[in-house]
């Protein structure tokens, strides 16, 4: 048996409420979306997934992403819900050693992006939000640290988790980071009509940052579309849709946008992958869809 979730907030959380139930010896394996859906990762009868697309060989299946929605019977939960982390959550329900309302509470709030611009801005003086900025899923040299932060979710109040040094040092670094994101998103960001593009592809390393601070940047615009090549091979690249969460009108629903293009996700964001010889048409296909905003992804 093995946990096999997302290496963001949201997954972070599936693994401390999975964990509490199965027990925190059970192995974790950190995957991105894209992995899960060309079959690039391995799952064994046993594994339980959560916050990813459904796999016939698992066991248990928890998810809240419209597009990965299926109609084959399958053990677990889904649901559109603000996070994964409820939908999980709410399954087990009084099942848990400890209380997580508030840790679920605040997951919902950081994956369904419902945040205010003080919480974008000065997100250091956020608790939760703070713990988010720490948590960057293109670094796998992470690893330790996502199970690390599992743990002392699992065992300790969020004062407490604060208060570790390692995550304390992290807090520091990502507030020094942001700084300097921004600077790369002024530099790699324009505005066509309603959309941003980030296009990060000129750069040899993806820069990482707080990914609400470009809505800030562009408030006219309704939605963000970053470009970046995957990881070290040039030959792929990832797409992410994002909505705004300054300007809420953009009605194309993101995960299935995505989906056209072997991707997925939610209404609010979503991503996908594929050769970097597709990416110009692709990429047209993406931003016309986005430029009408006639919400015909529903």
């Amino acid at each position: 048996m093995r946990i096999v979730t997302r290496p963001d907030f949201d997954g972070i959380v599936c693994a401390v409420l999975l964990s509490d139930i199965v027990g925190d010896k059970i192995p974790i394996i950190w995957a991105e979306p894209n992995a899960v859906q060309n079959r690039q990762v391995e799952i064994k009868e046993g594994d339980i997934i959560a916050n990813l697309a459904y796999h016939e060989n698992c066991s248990l299946w928890f998810d809240h992403h419209l597009s990965n929605q299926i109609s084959r019977p399958f053990n677990g939960a889904f649901r559109i819900a603000p996070s994964a982390a409820r939908v999980v959550f709410n399954y087990y329900k009084r099942k848990f050693k400890r209380d997580y309302g508030e840790l679920v509470k605040e997951t919902d709030k950081i994956d369904s992006a419902n945040l205010s611009l003080d919480e974008v801005f000065h997100p250091e003086n956020y608790a939760y939000i703070s713990l988010d900025m720490t948590i960057h899923s293109q670094n796998t040299a992470d690893e330790s640290y996502w199970n690390r932060l599992v743990r002392l979710l699992g065992d300790y109040d969020i004062s407490k988790v604060l208060d570790d040094s390692g995550v304390k040092n992290r807090i520091k670094k990502a507030i020094r980071k942001n700084k300097e994101y921004v600077r790369c998103l002024k530099a790699y960001s324009t505005r066509e009509e309603n959309v941003i593009i980030t296009d990060f592809r000129p750069l040899k390393k993806t820069p990482s940052g707080n990914r609400f601070l470009i809505f800030c940047l562009f408030p006219e615009a309704n939605v963000n579309v970053k470009i970046r090549y995957h990881d070290r091979d040039r030959d792929r690249v990832i797409v992410s849709v994002g909505h705004s969460i300054i300007n809420r009108s953009c009605k194309v629903n993101s995960g299935k946008l995505c989906s056209r293009f072997s991707g997925g996700g939610h209404k609010g964001a979503g991503s996908c992958s594929f050769p970097a010889a597709q990416a110009e048409k692709n990429l047209a296909a993406i931003l016309d869809t986005l430029f009408q905003n006639k919400g015909e992804q529903k």
